[in-house]
């Protein structure tokens, strides 16, 4: 069994958080409270290198995940190892993740939008919805998945779920003094850096997080459509 955490955010790949979620996650950490981090895959088909093997390019995502991780405080990182380009919405995927979720018994979980429309990859859109379907109402509910309770994965009630990557915004954190650990996290992401091909990564990340701030009153936000769990 796991020590509880505050908050579990939980990804297909390595580098999902730290596009949508690191800013925040540095400052909940500032703020006292503790964050887990939970990979279903580890993105070992995400590069354009043929001579770089899957098995190969499995350990340094996972590596430079751990990385950003300490920059930015979080606690503990999980790697499920599940297929990378392989998720989908299974009854064993959706088990595991309620599992996950009363072992860490959150007070808040984070992860993809699974409703943003045409252009997401489908890895998103999937645990996206897995985690939705996990966190409300099978991890809360003592009769989903019995045998859970008799390994000792007692039901835990979620009090918010937060979506990074939405299309139907309805709340901004603010991360003007935190961007610069986003940024910093986000680099440990070496291999994915050079896929990007961008000639300067400071500019292009403030202009991103600059453009999802402009209808709040932040300089610089994460945006996410956030949602109150009924207790």
């Amino acid at each position: 069994m796991k020590a509880p955490v505050d908050i579990l955010v939980i990804t297909a790949h390595p580098d999902d958080a730290e596009y949508g979620v690191a800013g925040t996650v540095a400052r909940w950490v500032r703020e006292g409270r503790s964050v887990a981090y939970v990979l279903c895959t580890s993105g070992e088909k995400g590069t354009t290198d043929r001579a770089l093997t899957p098995e190969k390019l499995a350990v340094i995502r996972e590596q430079e995940q751990r990385a950003a991780a300490e920059i930015l405080g979080v606690r503990e990182v999980d790697f499920l190892r599940y297929p990378d380009q392989s998720i989908e919405d299974t009854p064993e995927l959706r088990k595991h993740i309620v599992q996950i979720i009363r072992a860490y018994r959150p007070h808040t979980v984070v992860t993809t939008d699974p409703y943003r429309r045409y252009v997401w990859h489908r890895d998103h859109r999937n645990i996206g919805q897995v985690v939705l379907d996990a966190a409300f109402p099978f991890a809360r509910d003592h009769g989903a998945y019995p045998d859970l309770l008799e390994k000792g994965y007692e039901p835990h009630k979620i009090k918010e779920l937060w979506f990074f990557g939405a299309e139907d915004v309805n709340h901004y954190s603010d991360i003007a003094e935190t961007f610069d650990l986003k940024l910093a996290a986000l680099k440990c992401h070496a291999s994915q850096m050079r896929e990007l091909n961008i000639e300067d990564l400071n500019e292009w990340m403030r202009a991103r997080y600059r453009n999802l701030a402009k209808d709040s009153d932040y300089e610089l936000a994460e945006a996410f459509h956030r949602v109150k769990l009924p207790g």
